[in-house]
């Protein structure tokens, strides 16, 4: 028995909308699933700078000391988007600050591409 003043009828959600959320909720998914790698990397990258900054043996270290240890720890994290040629070492008071600038071009799907630029460094 219908209401006079209520609704009547069933209420949801039409086909229509539900293929535009699923449409909407895969390309979420794929960026995801392509951008995420780039993002993982560069964060791995401040890790292993910072890592490396805070040590107190390299404050006074030479530069191929440092690229070395980056090296090591790039090689085991399978780092491919620099090389230890590519860090930037400023020495301060305090001791040394590490830092890169790289760009990282994913293919997303037929002729787009995300070009990503990462400025990681030291804190």
């Amino acid at each position: 028995m219908n209401r006079v003043l209520g609704r009547s009828g069933q209420a949801g959600l039409s086909m229509s909308i539900f293929l535009l959320w699923c449409i909407i909720l895969a390309f979420g998914a794929l960026l995801a699933f392509k951008l995420g790698p780039a993002y993982m990397e560069d964060m791995t990258i401040k890790k292993h700078f910072n890592t490396i900054a805070k040590d107190a043996t390299f404050a006074s270290g030479s530069r191929r000391e440092i690229e070395n240890a980056f090296g090591s720890r790039s090689q085991i994290d399978r780092i491919e988007a620099i090389t230890p040629k590519d860090i930037v070492i400023t020495k301060e008071a305090n001791g040394i600050t590490l830092s890169a600038s790289y760009t990282t071009r994913i293919p997303l799907f037929y002729n787009v591409n995300a070009c990503l630029d990462f400025n990681p460094a030291s804190k």
